[in-house]
């Protein structure tokens, strides 16, 4: 199988390449920047390419991005992300764009050579490959999710307000008085911890926090 890897720090690039040779890798291109990364594998079309989450120039998402690009433009091309710290964010943008050939591993698993080369055939093959530590997060912020304080009621509610109806509205569609509304929504209002201010800037913020965790 054919590889091509994305890291800015030399030392760290050179070692990947011995890792994935060992592994039984034939290294087509090494590059250390996002831009690189994309004609590389435009130019080899690889079977998985090994990225470097921050590259230059802003040492921020790039190969995140350069990921998501990847993944759409050339999709036969498996992704395996390397990070130094857990962002479980840049995990889950993939993972939403598609469950098939991606990786996401943390730079320290790499020292682990011959599980590590096992997860690099996983996810070449169209296998999925999560860091434990990167789990432990997502089922944690998960854990934490404040709709989970909502009742099934209060649930409906914050729906129907992020549909955009008003509280007389909601009172015709759940067959409820007014004032059980307002109840209903002072109520989400405490248990998704909005700070007193106008209503409806609440309210707003609200369902902006519904958007963001349903």
């Amino acid at each position: 199988m054919r590889a091509v890897i994305a890291e800015d720090s030399v030392l760290l690039r050179i070692g990947l390449v011995k890792v994935l040779e060992m592994a039984g890798f034939e290294v087509v291109s090494e590059v250390g920047d996002a831009q690189a990364l994309l004609a590389a594998v435009e130019e080899h079309r690889p079977d998985i390419a090994v990225v470097d989450v921050r590259m230059p120039p802003g040492f921020t998402d790039e190969g995140v991005r350069a990921s998501l690009v990847i993944r759409r433009q050339w999709p036969k091309t498996a992704v395996l992300l390397l990070s130094q710290y857990v962002e479980e964010r840049y995990a889950a943008d993939l993972l939403s764009a598609n469950t098939s050939g991606i990786g996401y591993l943390l730079k320290q698993r790499v020292a682990d050579v011959e599980e590590f080369a096992e997860t690099l055939r996983r996810v070449a093959a169209g296998g999925t490959a999560l860091d434990p530590q990167v789990v432990s997060q997502l089922l944690v912020r998960r854990h934490r999710d404040p709709l989970d304080r909502l009742t099934p009621r209060e649930r409906e509610v914050l729906e129907l307000m992020a549909g955009g109806r008003s509280n007389a509205g909601i009172a015709e569609q759940l067959v409820v008085s007014e004032s059980a509304v307002a109840k209903h929504i002072n109520s989400i209002f405490a248990k998704l911890d909005l700070p007193k201010a106008e209503a409806d800037h609440r309210r707003v913020l609200a369902v902006l926090r519904f958007l963001d965790f349903a």
